[in-house]
């Protein structure tokens, strides 16, 4: 199978909030990523999503990675594949996204926000 992807894919595992805007029970979840790009994230998850479903997707990047201060980036995007995990490490399924649209936030920019 050939390599279909266009945007590079860094390996970066760093907290994830995922919010389903159509689901019943209102609520964030929480999950860790495992690789990102700039079309598409992988994260683990140890609740259900659906393939198909929307989601907005918010995760931090930390100074460490910027050089500088916090970056929040805020996405929306769809689930395009769900996969059962049994890693010792790895939260219970892996949900492959891709990135509709996203806005980067410096940190001091996003507190001012809140």
């Amino acid at each position: 199978m050939s390599e279909r992807r266009t945007a590079r894919r860094y390996d970066l595992s760093l907290p994830v909030i995922i919010r389903i805007p159509v689901e019943d029970t209102p609520g964030n979840k929480s999950g860790k990523t495992r690789d990102i790009s700039t079309r598409g994230v992988y994260f683990t998850i140890d609740e259900r999503v659906e393939a198909g479903s929307e989601l907005d997707i918010t995760l931090t990047l930390p100074a460490e990675i910027t050089q500088g201060t916090e970056v929040f980036v805020r996405a929306q995007g769809k689930v395009v594949r769900v996969e059962k995990h049994s890693g010792e490490n790895d939260q219970g399924l892996g949900v492959a996204a891709v990135i509709e649209r996203y806005d980067i936030v410096r940190g001091e920019r996003a507190a001012r926000a809140s």
